[in-house]
């Protein structure tokens, strides 16, 4: 009995890596956002793969791999967003600078840049480090 269950999810999850399989091969390489769908996809995959472990008897590594494979689906598009997502898709880091010159804690850009510059300058000197002593009288 228990070799007809390993049995039917060792097909299941075959079924599941052929679906996976053509999902990705049918993807337009050019398209916007491919990375995220292919993630998407493997995330089938992932299952199909945690399935024929539970069906080999490897339930260890099932549980592992199942804890393992959404943080690195993360991990990988988050490092995609963080970095090739901005170059391709400039609409994504247009963003508008509100500047209120009527507020005294929102200043632009260039403004706060020029004033660290400044403060850089200032620091450069040997003044950034006092020494302070302080006499103690025993006789008090």
């Amino acid at each position: 009995m228990i070799e007809y269950i390993q049995s039917a999810l060792l097909i299941i999850s075959a079924f599941l890596i052929i679906i996976s399989a053509v999902g990705v091969l049918s993807l337009k390489k050019d398209s916007k956002n491919v990375v995220y769908a292919r993630i998407h996809i493997f995330g089938v995959f992932d299952i199909a793969c945690i399935i024929a472990m539970i069906g080999l008897g490897q339930y260890l590594l099932a549980g592992i791999y199942f804890i393992l494979a959404p943080f690195i689906a993360h991990a990988i598009a988050n490092a995609y967003w963080k970095k090739e997502d901005r170059e391709n898709n400039l609409d994504l880091v247009t963003v508008e600078e509100v500047v209120d010159d009527n507020n005294p804690f929102i200043h632009s850009k260039e403004k706060m840049q020029a004033l660290e510059s400044e403060n850089s300058e200032k620091l450069k000197a040997d003044e950034r480090f006092s020494v302070t002593m302080l006499d103690i009288d025993e006789g008090e």
